[in-house]
């Protein structure tokens, strides 16, 4: 028998019907950490290499609890910013440090070239999820944070969203009033944290627009390979971990290369059915590692430009 030519789009699923195309290329922001070993280093650059060609929106540079990483964060977003194209966004927190030291660390990234700040509250040194308790002389929230950037210069301020309550929050109401509170206070973009319930984020979604922010909201998007890792990370966020994913993963601790399969059909099956309920901007955790981001990009429609031909030479 002949295949026919062409397949209904609605005979398809959301990856091929991306494949079928038409839509307007998305926008994409990678995120990475700063390396902790010279081994670390390398493929963190490898990284960086690989997705450089997708041209994203911006690349933004994590900051670890208690500002642990404060040092090596400003080292890797200054060589972003000498040695590549990349339009590096440097993440930023209240903990552990007095107004005058963050206005301090603020200004040096603006007078070093940076135009980008990811402004987040930020969790105490070795407690994801832990209390927090704000300095008398410091920022005590994000919201403060982002009128401080903005009252040292006009950066582009980048805040957090939870798509779920937030753990300290009394509920989504509240989640939301902090959102206006911060874009009031001068925000410019909201990056969800990552999540795996599409309906709910929807749901919230909705919500947020119709509570009249309009700002860019970039769906946080993390395709897990190490689901120990990520059930680990998700509990004191408060992020759920539906029955689903854990049977995916199920039985396939000794088996990386099956959970690279499995996380790279789960975050693409994501981006896509994002994409054909309107959304244009999408933010990846990387981990550092570019092969499954790189391909969920490619079917969004997010490639390389093609190089330059000279017609007249043919």
């Amino acid at each position: 028998m002949t295949a026919p030519e062409t397949v209904p789009a609605s005979a398809l699923g959301p990856i091929a019907r991306a494949g079928v195309g038409g839509r307007p290329k998305p926008q994409v922001s990678f995120e990475f950490s700063p390396p902790k070993t010279p081994e670390a280093e390398e493929s963190l650059w490898e990284a960086i290499r690989r997705l450089e060609p997708l041209d994203p929106t911006f690349v933004s540079v994590t900051y670890g609890a208690g500002g642990s990483t404060r040092d090596r964060t400003h080292r890797t977003v200054l060589r972003m910013l000498k040695e590549t194209t990349l339009k590096p966004a440097a993440h930023l927190t209240c903990v552990e440090a007095s107004r005058a030291q963050v206005d301090e660390v603020i200004q040096d990234y603006w007078d070093a070239g940076i135009r980008h700040i990811v402004a987040l509250r930020g969790d105490p040194p070795g407690q994801i999820g832990g209390a927090y308790t704000p300095r008398a002389d410091g920022y005590a929230n994000a919201t403060e944070l982002t009128a401080g950037i903005r009252a040292i210069a006009p950066f582009e301020v980048s805040v957090g969203l939870y798509p779920q309550v937030h753990p300290e929050s009394s509920g989504i109401d509240h989640d939301i009033d902090v959102l206006k509170a911060k874009v009031d206070a001068g925000a410019t973009r909201a990056i969800t944290q990552f999540f795996f319930d599409i309906d709910g984020f929807l749901r919230f979604m909705d919500r947020v627009r119709k509570a009249g922010v309009t700002i860019p909201i970039s769906p946080g998007i993390m395709p897990v390979t190490n689901f120990k890792g990520l059930k680990k990370m998700a509990g004191p966020i408060g992020i759920a971990v539906p029955p689903w994913l854990a049977n995916l993963f199920e039985g396939l601790d000794k088996d990386p290369e099956t959970r690279r399969l499995i996380a790279a059909s789960i975050a693409t099956e994501m981006c896509a059915r994002l994409a054909e309920e309107g959304f244009s901007d999408f933010h990846f955790y990387t981990l550092n590692r570019a092969d499954l981001t790189y391909a969920i990009c490619r079917v969004l429609g997010v490639r390389e430009a093609e190089p330059a031909t000279n017609e007249a030479a043919a």
